[in-house]
């Protein structure tokens, strides 16, 4: 499996041979080191952490090291086979993906903050007839009944995005080896700078 770490930027579009035009989200990624390698035995599943980025580290590192850095974060992958990888490896992610490559696309969703059930559960909202002022944008009656008590997993209002989010079957486009940059079809999850994990399928 083919896994690394990104930055989402800009969209943009992109022209095929043929000359058919797609819109394509640019994703930098990042250099990757492993710091830590999980093994089923130990830790009940094989898998590999890997640090990305790099930050100034703190002031009690610097002062005995004025150069020392650190890893931005971390995250971890599965992996079958974990005996080919080594702490402190550095890990090229551009030589990874290809252009034509299938991949699954994992990053956190643009947070909306609080949303009615039209927006956050596509619902209709009331008519717009005999009189209908204040209710049309309401979710209506969540069938209280006898129970005294709301059901568990009614759709009303609540917060919106902020969510894990995962799509599946995007193709890499384009990639750009002197910046680390990738084209991918179609919208990804997130704005500018939201961290989004690239893995194919």
């Amino acid at each position: 499996m083919k896994f690394a770490i990104g930055k989402k930027q800009k969209m943009t579009q992109i022209f095929d041979i043929e000359g058919a035009v797609h819109p394509a989200t640019e994703v930098i990624l990042e250099n990757m080191t492993i710091t830590k390698i999980c093994k089923k035995e130990k830790d009940g599943y094989d898998a590999i952490q890997i640090g990305y980025g790099e930050k100034r580290a703190s002031q009690n590192k610097r002062s005995k090291d004025k150069e020392a850095k650190t890893f931005e974060g971390t995250k971890e992958f599965r992996v079958n086979e974990v005996e080919q990888y080594k702490i402190g490896d550095k890990i090229d992610a551009m030589s990874l993906f290809e252009k034509g490559d299938v991949v699954s696309i994992s990053g956190v969703s643009k947070g909306k903050g609080f949303a009615g059930v039209v927006k956050r559960h596509n619902f209709g909202g009331g008519p717009r007839s005999h009189g209908q002022r204040h209710t049309e944008r309401s979710p209506g009656s969540i069938g209280g009944g006898l129970r005294c008590r709301v059901p568990k997993g009614m759709k009303m209002g609540g917060r919106l995005g902020s969510d894990r989010t995962t799509i599946k079957g995007l193709e890499i486009m384009f990639t750009d080896k002197d910046s680390n940059k990738i084209l991918i079809r179609g919208s990804l999850p997130g704005k500018r700078g939201t961290l989004i994990e690239v893995k194919t399928l």
